[in-house]
């Protein structure tokens, strides 16, 4: 448990600094922004001259607070790690400085930057962390305001209010810019989040020759199946059989379907993710 806590707490730290490394030594030397905290943190910066970290600080640190007294002790204590200790570190490379990269094509900026804080974010939301940031102040203001509207929502407007002032900052473009990195951002995250193992698909199978396929699943394939009820248009049952595997073993399924019964009919759909025993699945954990 003490190795697991360890580890968990490794990779929770690790995204802090990718993230905190982006955006110091790639963002902010380009003279680009996002939303949330840190969009907001730097347009505040160059508003009023105070170092865009130390914004982030007392940011996070008033939706701490905040946190505590309308969420309750347990959103609190789930944030407070680090709520203290990732501005830290914005602060520590903030400060430093060591070394930046300013590049003329601001849509590599993009990519680099979306891809970076894509896998920082992932590493510290697979462990069950939160960063506190505007995230908690959509929760708080859903609380408090606007009961009937969604957090999603409410993080959305909270969003683009961000950066339509980092716009009047930054210039508009800087908003484009701001969006395609979110679209990269939001790609890496769930490829980080989900795994980026070939793509899985639910297979389903209705077919007269049910046992000569769930053998050929098992046996050659070597996947699971489970075998289920579907009812036909004459209201009579059948067998369907159900099977989660990559997309080259259900083209290997259809593909022996269809030498052994051309009446079979087979539905794939894509599957985002599967927890348990098997190859390709992430494994069932807390």
């Amino acid at each position: 448990m003490k190795n697991n806590s360890l580890r968990s707490y490794f990779f929770v730290y690790l995204g802090c600094i990718i993230q905190a490394f982006s955006v110091n030594v790639i963002l902010k030397p380009n003279n680009l922004t996002v939303g949330g905290f840190t969009g907001l943190s730097l347009a505040l910066e160059n508003i009023i001259g105070v170092r865009y970290s130390i914004i982030y600080y007392i940011l996070c640190l008033i939706t701490l607070i905040m946190a505590f007294k309308f969420l309750g002790k347990v959103a609190g204590l789930k944030i407070i790690l680090l709520s203290l200790t990732y501005p830290l570190l914005l602060v520590a490379f903030d400060f430093l400085n060591v070394f930046t990269v300013v590049l003329d094509d601001k849509l590599l900026v993009c990519i680099y930057y979306g891809v970076l804080t894509g896998i920082g974010s992932g590493l510290v939301l697979r462990e069950g962390f939160s960063q506190g940031s505007s995230d908690t102040l959509a929760r708080i203001t859903n609380v408090l305001l606007l009961p009937h509207i969604s957090i999603a929502k409410i993080l959305f407007v909270i969003d683009v209010a961000v950066l339509f002032v980092c716009g009047s900052v930054f210039g508009l473009n800087s908003i484009l810019y701001a969006l395609v990195m979110q679209a990269v951002y939001m790609k890496t995250l769930d490829s980080v989040l989900m795994g980026m193992r070939a793509q899985l698909v639910k297979v389903i199978i209705i077919t007269s020759k049910t046992e000569e396929v769930k053998k050929y699943i098992k046996e050659v394939l070597h996947r699971g199946v489970s075998l289920g009820n579907n009812s036909n248009d004459s209201n009579s049952l059948q067998l369907k059989l159900i099977s989660i595997c990559s997309t080259k073993e259900a083209h290997a399924m259809k593909e022996y379907v269809a030498r052994i019964d051309k009446e079979a009919f087979i539905n794939v759909a894509p599957v985002i993710s599967v927890w348990g025993k098997g190859d390709g699945f992430e494994p069932l954990k807390q």
